[in-house]
């Protein structure tokens, strides 16, 4: 395989099994594309403004040995396409875990862990406000957080917080790939400096964000046209 094909590669496999497994008949995946695929976009378009934003200031940059080298507004045709194929593949796996675990084991626990994580993002916010990318990571996280907590009735975040510690699994992997080889580098002067591996400990909330975002415009795409259903 061409080292320049790496990133593009970590993106195809990521939704690989997701796309196979879509017509799975207990999941039927395939069915919930047309609410997925607006909220992809959306969520895209916030997410790569402020992708856009980080590369012109260099909190990260793209190491050219391992993309194909079309850009886009200064953004590799490969980290464009990460947030499609992240969300596709994280949604996957939240639904996969409706279909098949019916009771909601952390449903008792998820207003704490929801209020655990306000807490530490209004710390993180106010310790390491004068670094871009921990900044706006923990302010994003909380202003998130803050609208699933005024909207209980929205989603169950039991299965949102489960759903995503599922996703973790992946998540070292890609990211422990993109971080280690490094396809992503990282601007330590803008972060707080802590890892876990290669993998800058704000890339975790900022995975949570993505994916409470993406659920978000789901979740209303889905009971807008289920309540237009006679």
């Amino acid at each position: 395989m061409d080292k320049h094909h790496t990133y593009l590669w970590l993106n195809f496999l990521t939704v690989f099994f997701p796309i196979i497994l879509s017509f799975d008949k207990k999941v039927a995946y395939y069915k919930q594309w047309k609410y997925i695929f607006p909220s992809l976009f959306l969520t895209g378009i916030l997410y790569l403004a402020w992708d856009y934003i980080f590369t012109k200031h260099q909190v990260w940059s793209f190491n050219p040995n391992y993309i194909v080298g079309i850009y886009f507004y200064g953004l590799p045709l490969e980290e464009i396409l990460f947030f499609i194929t992240i969300p596709f593949a994280c949604i996957f796996i939240y639904l996969c875990l409706l279909a098949y675990i019916k009771t909601d084991y952390l449903a008792n626990l998820a207003p704490y862990i929801n209020n655990v994580l306000l807490l530490f993002s209004v710390l993180m916010l106010l310790m390491y406000i004068d670094r871009l990318y921990s900044c706006i990571n923990f302010g994003t996280l909380f202003l998130v957080l803050l609208y699933v907590h005024f909207n209980p009735n929205l989603m169950q975040m039991g299965r949102v917080y489960m759903a995503y510690m599922v996703t973790l699994l992946p998540f070292y992997i890609v990211n422990g790939l993109l971080t280690s080889i490094p396809v992503v580098m990282y601007n330590n002067a803008e972060n707080m400096g802590v890892r876990v591996g290669s993998i800058p400990l704000e890339d975790h909330f900022y995975s949570l964000s993505l994916f409470v975002i993406n659920l978000i415009f789901y979740q209303h795409f889905k009971n807008k046209a289920e309540a237009q259903v006679p």
